[in-house]
């Protein structure tokens, strides 16, 4: 008894002397099995990309440009210090090459909103005013000024940064910038003149810190220096100055960034400062502005916008006033109208704006979509339309409650919105909970899923200190179920991106966790980016597309020559990417018809625009193994 007590003794220190041969043994022992064939027939094939030192940056958002480029926009990249600088990146990857180029970024984008237009161009607006400040760090109160004239006959009044409001209380607060207050509205009835003051917001910060100027009830402000009348016509009005947290202030700058110049070119400004918004292109081919916050760090109740494609200028779109929470997950129907999924990213009423519905512009009537399980669990949630687009099926996968909630779901849904009145069913649960999750359409009619986490921004969660998820799999639509995939080596949660490449391959970029590896420190941003090659690229050799035309028309059928037509079993579209937050309005994958002739492949394209909606897609054709071919670029008109 003695001896075999001393036998385990011995062997559990030589085990314990022994941990880094024995985890560099099983190290060994798994790079052998996932570099087997056979493995990667099964799962798939994970690789590192390597990132030239001056070209990492903190990947905010992605897209995929007609050119085959990946457009990687940082903007300030969630950095304070870059920011103040004014140092904002974009960084273009071509994955032919293997090479990083650098764009000049003009203003902070950073959680801006975006959508590809016909053209190809990716329209993107919005973006960051200024940066949040948490209440322990805010010393002095502030707040925002309205700033009243009630003389219509002195035209506008123009302040400088700095001018200065008081109290009657004696207490001062200046503004951050100059701002121009409009003349009074004079109208005349008859025998009676009504005046309607002027106004426009400004915000201001007491000159004194701390509590004292501290003002939590609505009260009106002199400006100081003026006298007589202009004292009495030109005055403030604040709710509240305070010392409480002062959100991110939205930007109303907006571009088109064209893949030919590789540059960002200015429109016309929103009508509304944005950060955090949904931009979704509509079946005419412009482009619908939804939530986000204003200037001033509050939630835009409504007050939505619509892009004019042709004259580059945006406009107010009352008659389509609804209310969403930041960065809602939007998909353009069949038929024009468009569909909430429920998932958003954020900031927003716990409960005005969240419920799932189909959206139509023309009337701006709201369907609610009752059935989804847990809905309370929609923030940083993710939705797809599933492939082929023809089937209106959307899958909303994960996610977690309001703010930095602990709780998330493993939750799946489907809703079919060819249905008159669609409801969501339950989906194969995910593997584990998970928020931030990434969906990718592949042209197998597959949807690849990886990343996530399923603590808030990869933290704690049930115990473990950190919560970033590994594992990946693939959703089959003819099946209904989750299949395996080979599990990432980089974390990936809050601020990543996945997106499919013309090759067939996935490239992974972004994260931005709230802590570091052990849970107690503050995280680093990831910016190592990996790029995944499914199974398909692993059993043999791929169709190929010998020749395709670059333009083609919706509604009709054009030729591709193809040696391989006699095993070729389906024909897809697929629209690219362009992907931050999750929320990806652009991504879909359509269904081609097809008929052979000798050497090539007659393909027929839909004629809704809601289901092939103008723009530049990836063509693949597939064979009977679900193997793809490289993709080729075409214009559907």
């Amino acid at each position: 008894m003695a001896s075999g007590t001393v036998a385990v003794v011995v062997l559990a220190v030589v085990a314990f002397a022994n941990r880094p041969v024995l985890a560099a043994g099983s190290e060994a022992l798994h790079n052998y099995t996932i570099s087997r064939q056979s493995y990667k027939e099964r799962n798939g094939h994970w690789a590192a990309l390597p990132v030239p030192p001056g070209f990492k940056v903190n990947a905010i958002h992605a897209a995929l440009l007609s050119t085959g480029k990946v457009l990687i926009v940082a903007g300030s990249g969630n950095n304070r210090e870059q920011f103040e600088a004014g140092t904002f990146r974009t960084v273009l990857y071509d994955p032919r090459t293997e090479k990083f180029s650098e764009v000049p970024t003009p203003t902070d984008v950073f959680c801006a909103g975006h959508s590809f237009l016909a053209s190809g161009n990716l329209l993107v607006a919005g973006g960051t005013k200024s940066y949040e400040v948490l209440e322990k760090d805010v010393k002095r109160a502030g707040g925002v000024m309205k700033v009243k004239n009630e003389s219509p006959d002195t035209g506008p009044r123009v302040f400088a940064k700095g001018t200065t409001f008081r109290s009657a209380a004696g207490h001062e607060y200046v503004s951050r910038t100059a701002f121009t207050v409009p003349p009074a509205r004079k109208v005349v009835h008859g025998p009676h003149v009504a005046v309607t003051a002027g106004e426009t917001e400004v915000w201001v910060d007491a000159v004194r810190p701390g509590d004292a100027p501290i003002v939590r009830a609505g009260a009106q402000y002199r400006i100081a220096g003026l006298t007589g009348p202009d004292g009495n016509n030109l005055y403030g009005v604040a709710d509240k100055i305070t010392r409480e947290k002062q959100e991110y202030g939205g930007d109303k700058t907006s571009y088109e960034f064209d893949p030919r110049t590789e540059r960002y070119h200015k429109t016309g400004d929103l009508t509304e400062h944005r950060w955090y918004p949904t931009l979704i292109t509509k079946t005419d081919g412009d482009v619908l502005a939804v939530s986000g916050l204003d200037e001033f760090g509050r939630i835009i109740p409504g007050r939505n916008e619509v892009y004019d494609a042709r004259k580059r200028t945006w406009s107010a779109a009352p008659r389509l006033e609804r209310y969403f929470p930041t960065y809602p997950s939007l998909h353009l129907m069949a038929d024009g109208r468009v569909f909430y999924s429920g998932a958003n990213s954020g900031y927003g009423s716990d409960k005005e704006g969240r419920t799932p519905g189909v959206w139509d512009l023309a009337t701006n009537r709201f369907q609610p979509v009752p059935g989804l399980r847990q809905p309370e669990l929609n923030e940083t949630a993710t939705s797809v339309l599933l492939p082929p687009a023809q089937n209106q099926q959307v899958m909303i996968f994960g996610g977690g409650g309001v703010g930095d909630s602990p709780v998330s779901t493993a939750r799946t849904g489907l809703v079919d919105l060819s249905e008159r009145h669609p409801v969501y069913r339950p989906g194969p649960d995910l593997p584990k909970p998970a928020r931030y999750l990434s969906t990718v359409v592949l042209p197998d009619d597959t949807v690849f899923t990886s990343g996530g986490s399923s603590g808030y921004r990869g933290g704690p969660y049930r115990g473990a200190e950190r919560s970033d998820l590994f594992n990946a799999q693939f959703y089959v639509p003819a099946t209904n179920s989750f299949r395996t995939a080979a599990e990432s080596t980089v974390g990936r949660n809050y601020h990543s991106e996945a997106i499919l490449l013309p090759d067939g391959r996935v490239i992974t970029l972004g994260s931005d966790p709230l802590y570091d590896r052990t849970g107690r420190a503050p995280g680093t941003f990831e910016q190592r980016i990996e790029v995944y090659s499914p199974p398909y690229l692993f059993r043999g050799e791929r169709p190929v597309i010998a020749r395709a035309p670059a333009e083609i028309a919706r509604g009709g059928a054009f030729a591709v020559d193809t040696p391989d037509a006699a095993r070729i079993a389906s024909a897809r579209l697929v629209r690219p990417s362009s992907v931050t937050h999750g929320t990806d309005t652009d991504q879909r994958s359509i269904a081609l018809g097809l008929s052979r002739a000798a050497g090539h492949l007659e393909l027929r394209v839909p004629r809704q625009a809601g289901v092939a909606p103008s723009g530049w897609y990836m063509l693949f054709l597939v064979d009977d193994r679900g193997r793809p071919s490289v993709a080729r670029w075409v214009r559907v008109r």
